[in-house]
């Protein structure tokens, strides 16, 4: 990688051998070529970059905006901030330039709607971030599902950029 912050960053996922890669909270994966990337999410957010003319990209799954970070301290994926600087340094080692990249963003669901009468709103804090990230890095924004109460399952396919998206039942319902 490019500094030493992102030398023994935290989260970074390799291609693995059978092309099928589920990414957990706080992971993300940059490639191209035969790989599927999943995640599902709840109050979490995903990324995915994608630079059609490079045919390489990539998906970050954060929990959190971000943190204050100690000099010295690795980056780490399970802070959005973070989450992107890796995502953004491991294209341009594939020569691919930020305002190439197409991104979408995923999740943000409230996942305990009125439960508690405490809102911490960790996926509406995740989702504004999300979005000041797109706009800072220059990102061409190409699609948007967030909020809500429901999780997401959210699959990118690294060999043709094609991202689905699919909802699941709200936060407290149970299905039948």
């Amino acid at each position: 990688m490019a500094d030493a912050r992102t030398a023994n960053a935290i989260g970074i996922v390799p291609a693995p051998a059978n092309g099928e890669l589920h990414l957990l909270a706080g992971q993300l994966h940059v490639g191209s070529g035969r790989v599927r990337v999943r995640t599902l999410l709840g109050s979490c957010v995903a990324v995915t970059l994608w630079a059609p003319a490079k045919r390489a990209g990539g998906m970050c799954h954060f929990l959190l905006p971000s943190r204050r970070h100690q000099p010295g301290q690795p980056l780490d994926g399970r802070f959005g901030e973070e989450a992107l600087h890796l995502m953004v340094e491991a294209l341009r080692q594939r020569g691919v330039k930020p305002a190439e990249c197409e991104a979408h963003l995923y999740g943000g669901a409230d996942t305990m709607p009125d439960k508690t009468g405490i809102k911490f709103n960790v996926g509406e804090r995740n989702i504004e971030h999300g979005w000041a990230l797109i706009e800072h890095h220059g990102f061409q924004l190409a699609n948007v599902d967030v909020g809500d109460n429901v999780p997401r399952s959210v699959t990118m396919d690294l060999g043709t950029g094609e991202v689905l998206v699919r909802r699941g039942a709200p936060a407290g319902k149970l299905a039948a």
